[in-house]
Formats: C-alpha cells, sequence, structure tokens
C-alpha cells in the first residue's frame, strides 16, 4: 500500500507558512500541471488532482489544524474533520480555478457579478514625424494630420439606433463569459454571442454601423521643445482612435527623428563639426568664422603651427539641454588641407622651402620614422 505524500511537500511549503505563501505556491503549480498545458499526460492530470487537494485541506484553517494534528487520518474513516471534505471538494476546486485562470484570462471574478458594459477603449496610434537639427535646437509647434476614428454623432457613441439602446446578451447575462463545467472543475470562456461585449444591438446606428465610431482624420497641434533628441516619443493622451460603443479613447504616440545635418554631428547636447584650414593658416596661425544653429557668426582662432585633427572647443554653442536652461558646446576639428593644382612659382617656393628646411619644422613626422626605425632594427637584433 503506498504512502499518502505529506501536503506541504506537495505544496512547497513549511508548515507554518501564511495563507499568502500557501496561495502563491498553489498558483504556480495548479499553472504548471493543469490538464490544457499538459493534454494526454496522465501524470500532469494526477499531480494537478493532488495538489488542489492538499490545498483545499491546508486552505481552511480548521481542517489544517487537523491535519497537522492527525495528518491524513484526519479525513479517513470519519476521522476529525473528514465529513464533507469528499463532498464539496468539486466546488472548492473550481472556486480555485476560478481565482487562478480567472486572472490568466483577464476574467476578474468580480466583473460576471457587476457585468461588462461593451465598451472598449481604443486603439493607441502612432505617428512617425522627421525635423531638421535646426527645428530640433529651436523648437516648434508643428500642425499633423492624423488618420482616426471619432465617437459617432449619431449615436453618441453607443451604436444603437436614437431611440433605442444595447441590452444584455441573453446568453451570459451581460457578463461577457460563459462557464462550463469540466470534471471536477469549471471553465470559463468568451461569450460567442456577443463575443465578450455582454451587450447586444438589436437595431445598429444607420450611421456607423453599430461600432459607435466613425473614421475621420484630425489636425493636430504639437508641440516640440527645444532640445528634443532624435528617438524621441511624444504622448497625446486621449487623441488615438475612439473606444467602441463609447469606451475612452486610445493614446497618440508620436516617433521623431531628426534629419542628418550637412554640416553638425550631434552627440547629447554637444555638437561636433569638421572645417577645412588651409596650410599656411594652419603654418603661420590665422583664424576662420563659423555660423552656428542659433544665427550667429563664431570666430575661431587658429595658432601657429596646428595640425590636422585639432579640436577647439566653443562653449555654451551646443544644443540646449531638454527642459533647462544649460546649453551644450560646439567641437570644432581642424582638418589641413594639402595645396594642389601649383602654379610654377608655387612649386619653386615649395622646393625652396623643403630644401631649407629642418626635422625641427616637422617634429612629429621625423621623429616617426626614427622611432620606426629603431624598433625595427632591435626587432631583428632579439631574434639572433
Amino acid at each position: 500500500m503506498s504512502v499518502k505524500a505529506d501536503y506541504y511537500e506537495m505544496l512547497g511549503v513549511a508548515r507554518g507558512c501564511d495563507e499568502k505563501t500557501l496561495k502563491a505556491s498553489f498558483r504556480k503549480l495548479a499553472m504548471q500541471y493543469h490538464p490544457d498545458r499538459n493534454p494526454g499526460d496522465e501524470a500532469a492530470e494526477i499531480r494537478f488532482k493532488e495538489i488542489g487537494e492538499a490545498y483545499e485541506v491546508l486552505k481552511d484553517p480548521q481542517k489544517r489544524a487537523a491535519y497537522d494534528r492527525f495528518g491524513h487520518a484526519a479525513f479517513q474513516n470519519g476521522g476529525a474533520g473528514g465529513a464533507g471534505f469528499r463532498g464539496d471538494f468539486s466546488s472548492s476546486m473550481a472556486d480555485i480555478f476560478d481565482d487562478i485562470f480567472g486572472e490568466m484570462m483577464g476574467q476578474r471574478r468580480g466583473r460576471a457579478a457587476g457585468g461588462a458594459s461593451g465598451r472598449e477603449r481604443g486603439s493607441d496610434l502612432r505617428y512617425n514625424m522627421e525635423i531638421s537639427l535646426e527645428e530640433a535646437f529651436n523648437g516648434k509647434t508643428a500642425e499633423i494630420g492624423v488618420p482616426t476614428t471619432i465617437q459617432c454623432d449619431a449615436c453618441t457613441g453607443t451604436g444603437a439606433k436614437a431611440g433605442t439602446a444595447p441590452r444584455a446578451c441573453p446568453t451570459c447575462g451581460g457578463a461577457g463569459r460563459v462557464r462550463a463545467a469540466q470534471g471536477f472543475f469549471s471553465v470559463e470562456r468568451t461569450c460567442p454571442t456577443c463575443h465578450g461585449r455582454g451587450q447586444m444591438i438589436a437595431d445598429p446606428c444607420d450611421k456607423c454601423g453599430g461600432d459607435g465610431r466613425l473614421p475621420e482624420e484630425r489636425d493636430l497641434s504639437v508641440n516640440i521643445p527645444a532640445g528634443i533628441e532624435d528617438g524621441t516619443r511624444i504622448r497625446l493622451a486621449g487623441e488615438g482612435e475612439a473606444g467602441l460603443r463609447g469606451g475612452p479613447a486610445g493614446d497618440l504616440y508620436i516617433f521623431l527623428s531628426v534629419r542628418p545635418h550637412e554640416f553638425f554631428q550631434r552627440d547629447g547636447a554637444d555638437l561636433y563639426c569638421k572645417v577645412p584650414v588651409s596650410m599656411t593658416t594652419a603654418a603661420l596661425g590665422g583664424a576662420f568664422e563659423v555660423t552656428t544653429l542659433d544665427g550667429a557668426s563664431t570666430r575661431v582662432k587658429v595658432p601657429e603651427g596646428t595640425q590636422s585633427g585639432k579640436q577647439f572647443r566653443v562653449r555654451g554653442k551646443g544644443m540646449p539641454v531638454l527642459r533647462s536652461n544649460q546649453t551644450g558646446d560646439l567641437f570644432i576639428q581642424v582638418a589641413i588641407e594639402t595645396p594642389q593644382s601649383l602654379s610654377r612659382r608655387q612649386r619653386e617656393l615649395l622646393e625652396e622651402f623643403e630644401e631649407i628646411s629642418s626635422s625641427e619644422n616637422s617634429p612629429q613626422c621625423s621623429g616617426f620614422f626614427s622611432r620606426m626605425r629603431e624598433f625595427f632594427e632591435g626587432f631583428g637584433e632579439s631574434r639572433t
């Protein structure tokens, strides 16, 4: 004769656990071994029944006290607490199933008692908007047209013809769901007659066909704040599709993208720009002017002997930081341009300059090749 497993061990809880812990463990196991999730698995079905029996005992304070004192004998041969245990097991398991799987299917037990209204929230909408870097810098108010649905004015969103009203579904009584018994537990499903709405419309509205809403393109004004970044999402509450049969409207989400700029690249609140500088300006020193996104001209001084790749920082000329008084910086990188299409005189001057030049005029160039020679000479010696 097999020994019956301990109820606490079945549910994986300690003997002194509270009701919340007990219920959480049972919910997890019940979902794991439920027959619908394990079709054709007899072991899972047996396990499901065993954990249901264990939970039925331990959730009841009186039955739990009797079990803690007498074990399984408390419910055998007329033992303490045994009367009525087998008789109400089916209904108890139905309540347990409602508690667990009703939530899993989005159906709370209170909804059936209160009835369904047939009102459904409208869908959210997405609108993709592209703006320039200048518009992201300054901010703007954009006017957009959004294809959506609005509440039907003829039936005020009810979906029923004027002078009539929706009535409760005769199949589910307005609950939107129907219950069917399956063995020792019951299952709730969406009502096949009203499709979960709980209401029936005998005389649908001629204008909207019973939906309670109509298609329309709406013109909206959208505020784009200064400093907004690429990929930002703006939510306009209640500007989505109208709800079904008078339900609340959905939301409109505007996804912003900033077009690449011809001269500036953005990194957070900072801007980057590459500026070509003539060889003579870099060698002798000088200055140049750049126009920033605010429309102003900024003068940048180039020191004598500036090398290609040198970066200059102009404070406060970057992007504004969203919802603050701070501003990023502008970083300008110079690229030394080598002269092209030289005239004979220009070539003569450069050749003369090359003849009188020394390693001090190009320290990086001469130093690089010297280090390279030393490296490979040392590398060759180490191999011998």
